[in-house]
């Protein structure tokens, strides 16, 4: 009796385990070879994405910074072009994101689960498309690669839904 409820034990854990392995994906990276790794993995401890700025410039997304609860991320990519800055709702999230690359990243469009698209960058290159693999699942942190002048390519990291947070 003991083994059974032992291998009953056991069981119930490997399936809990299973179920929090089912919620986290991974979609990219898109984009080109060059530039040095960057990743907001860390971030996401501070909160939920709550704010997103990109730099532009008439050819391609120059940098990109988020914000985690109230921190921002580090700074990556370049200094010129023109900043600009969206603040989600509160409770708000990304649940799509597409664009266009090449050799650089050219278009960014985050898709919230209230119907918003933020759209940065000129529409030039090939298509991608991002979603999580797991339903009920949001953008939870970004990483990639970028140079001191661009965003080389981007990832999308998806989980669960942060139970609280604050916004920036």
């Amino acid at each position: 009796m003991l083994t059974i409820a032992f291998l009953a034990l056991l069981c119930a854990s490997a399936s809990a385990s299973e179920i929090q392995a089912r919620s986290s994906s991974f979609r990219g990276e898109y984009g080109g070879r060059g530039g040095k790794p960057f990743s907001h993995s860390r971030n996401q401890l501070d909160g939920p994405i709550t704010a997103i700025r990109v730099r532009v410039n008439r050819y391609y997304i120059v940098g990109l910074q988020v914000c985690y609860g109230k921190v921002w991320s580090k700074y990556a990519g370049g200094k010129l072009g023109e900043l600009k800055e969206i603040f989600l709702n509160p409770g708000e999230s990304v649940v799509q994101v597409s664009g266009k690359y090449k050799n650089y990243l050219r278009k960014l469009v985050f898709v919230t689960d209230k119907f918003r698209f933020l759209t940065f960058g000129k529409d030039r290159g090939i298509s991608f498309k991002a979603v999580p693999l797991y339903p009920n699942t949001v953008l939870r942190f970004i990483s990639g690669r970028s140079s001191r002048s661009i965003i080389n390519a981007i990832g999308f990291h998806w989980d669960v839904y942060p139970s609280e947070h604050e916004n920036c």
